[in-house]
């Protein structure tokens, strides 16, 4: 059976060498991001407050820990890239596994354009007020957004060193992992040491008011609307823990398999402290009614107090996007990997490169895709997102479901971490899963997809059935 061991399959061609504390960096990368520098005065905005955003990601953790526990049972048990797959393939079959496997494939792989624009967009709007030259070159307007020749090279610049350390192999990528997840932590600190010594509590109240800030304005006319409206929009930015068990089989030799079930929950629960320091240090830095104020004001504030902190913390910001883009990219073709070797993908899929390890085509196509970010423009990044959020948590509720029916079709599966509370527990993170699908999808939602993010999906649904259908003829 092909989750009876506890240790990745032999003779895959895979480097075997991520540790715990790799995969931590991984997942712990890819869900932070740079999303607190850019968007923390939004959530505050949205919320009514800091308090209100911070009891919302707070929420939003516990929310998503059922789910993590499943792909740490699931993981644990059957170690293989693109696990995803696999588990769902086992349970409700080939088609279905390849909704799944495509869909997240869909979550994830557009992530790495997203980033790129991020930076494109950092390096235009922050550095371009000092360095006016950023700017001179003016490509082209789209949706609304102008694309300049020097942040769209920068970007680009980014992006093909993190395209080339996944070419050479996990092991190189992880150590990038690594370098920004430090980096990002040291960013929080500053955050956290400008607050204590320039700011104070007083500063985050009052606990909810309805402020007007750069292009937005809170609509929640009390504290709990403005939680539930945080709320909605914290599975993105939880997002990327499930880049974890997409590289399981490249696990070191010897690893303890039930120690790296736990990794995942650590990583949404600290990333849900991450968040919540991150929304009360800058929340306390000046009065948070006058912190939103500015359109990017956690970079904003730190340049009326000091242009060197604000420097740094730019510099870091702007470095930031390769965590999540090299996460995500690792992981995207993982499970591009895993549908090619199940002839889900045209078998030119299952290559790996003898050398690194690596994925040949799934990188190739990943490649493509990331470069072209830069040149979409900072209005693509809302659509993005949403389509992003859909597809990633479909996928996370049916390995859910999978994990629920596999306990009756395989009791015997060994199983070195378990979820705990057993089927209740599991059972809540399929619950959990559906409500956020439902808040997706229900027009009435706040969170429900424009028609343009559907035909996006609907596109992606195209190519895929496509390439299924060749898959098949081969």
């Amino acid at each position: 059976m092909a989750g009876s061991k506890q240790t990745a399959p032999e003779g895959t061609g895979m480097q075997k060498t991520l540790s715990i504390w790799n995969y931590f960096t991984i997942g712990f990368g890819a869900i932070i991001g740079t999303g607190w520098v850019l968007l923390v005065g939004d959530w505050m905005i949205i919320g009514g407050g800091p308090i209100a955003a911070m009891i919302a990601f707070f929420i939003g953790a516990l929310f998503l820990l059922p789910i993590g526990a499943v792909f740490g049972e699931l993981t644990a048990a059957i170690p293989i890239s693109g696990g995803i797959v696999e588990y769902v393939d086992r349970t409700f079959g080939k088609n279905v596994s390849y909704i799944t496997g495509w869909f997240l494939a869909l979550g994830n792989g557009i992530l790495c354009p997203w980033e790129a624009i991020a930076i494109s967009t950092l390096v235009s709007d922050m550095f371009g007020d000092m360095l006016p030259f950023l700017r001179s070159v003016k490509l082209y307007t789209i949706m609304g957004a102008d694309v300049y020749l020097f942040p769209t090279i920068i970007a680009l610049g980014f992006a093909c060193y993190v395209i080339f350390l996944n070419f050479k192999g996990a092991s190189s990528a992880a150590k990038l992992q690594a370098f920004l997840t430090k980096a990002l932590l040291g960013g929080m600190l500053l955050a956290m040491a400008i607050s204590f010594v320039k700011g104070g509590p007083h500063n985050i109240l009052p606990a909810f008011g309805q402020v007007d800030g750069a292009g937005s304005s809170t609509s929640a006319t009390n504290m709990f609307a403005g939680i539930v409206s945080v709320l909605v929009m914290t599975p993105f930015f939880y997002a990327g823990f499930d880049t974890i068990p997409q590289q399981a089989e490249e696990a070191a030799e010897g690893l303890d398999w039930n120690k790296f079930g736990k990794v995942i929950s650590m990583a949404l629960l600290a990333a849900g402290g991450f968040y919540m320091i991150c929304i009360y240090s800058f929340g306390t830095i000046i009065p948070w009614s006058d912190f939103v104020k500015s359109s990017v004001p956690a970079l904003a504030c730190l340049r009326d107090i000091n242009m060197f902190l604000y420097v740094i913390m730019l510099v870091i910001a702007t470095l930031g996007p390769m965590g999540p883009m090299n996460s995500f990219y690792g992981a995207t073709s993982r499970i591009m990997l895993a549908m090619g070797r199940k002839g889900q993908l045209p078998e030119k899929f299952a290559e790996i490169d003898p050398k690194s390890g690596a994925p040949k085509m799934a990188n190739i196509l990943l490649a493509c895709l990331t470069i072209v970010g830069p040149f979409l423009g900072k209005k693509m990044l809302v659509p993005l997102t949403n389509v992003s959020a859909l597809a990633f948590i479909f996928s996370c509720t049916m390995v859910s479901f999978a994990c629920l029916r596999m306990r009756t079709t395989e009791p015997d599966l060994p199983r070195p971490y378990k979820v705990p509370g057993g089927k209740l527990g599991i059972g809540a993170a399929c619950l959990a899963g559906s409500i956020i699908i439902a808040l997706m999808v229900i027009p009435m939602s706040p969170a429900a997809l424009k028609p343009v993010e559907w035909l996006i999906v609907a596109g992606w649904l195209v190519v895929g059935l496509i390439l299924k259908m060749f898959s098949q003829k081969k």
